[in-house]
């Protein structure tokens, strides 16, 4: 696949594309003589996973880690393990603390509900 249809099938602006590749967060792309890019499946599997950790708001620095430990080999498979243990904790609180805002917001919501019956029998009461 060329670049542009990496970016349309991923959702990812081609400069981002080309950002993730220049600083390792995907493995260097394969180009043809001409020197344009031809992603293969090896290379949007990795876009997959990038695109969902970025999604679950992994950090770019611990993308770039998790990518050259496995690099690296093997043997870095405890380091990389712990790396996503890690980030997943950091998520699981981020979601708490999003489920805490989203309880706030409905008990508001539910006070202007509340609030707007007893202002519709006042003026009911008025006519």
């Amino acid at each position: 696949m060329t670049i542009a249809e990496v970016s349309r099938t991923y959702d990812l602006s081609a400069d981002t594309l080309r950002y993730y590749e220049r600083i390792g967060l995907i493995p260097p792309v394969h180009r043809s003589a001409g020197g344009i890019r031809e992603y293969d499946e090896e290379d949007c599997r990795w876009i997959e996973f990038i695109k969902c950790m970025r999604g679950a708001g992994l950090p770019i620095e611990s993308l770039v880690e998790y990518v050259a430990l496995f690099q690296q080999g093997e043997e870095t498979a405890p380091a990389r393990k712990l790396l996503l243990v890690e980030q997943r904790q950091r998520l699981a609180e981020r979601i708490e603390e999003m489920q805490a805002v989203l309880a706030r917001l409905d008990c508001k919501i539910e006070g202007y509900d509340r609030l707007a019956a007893a202002e519709s029998k006042l003026r009911r009461s008025r006519d």
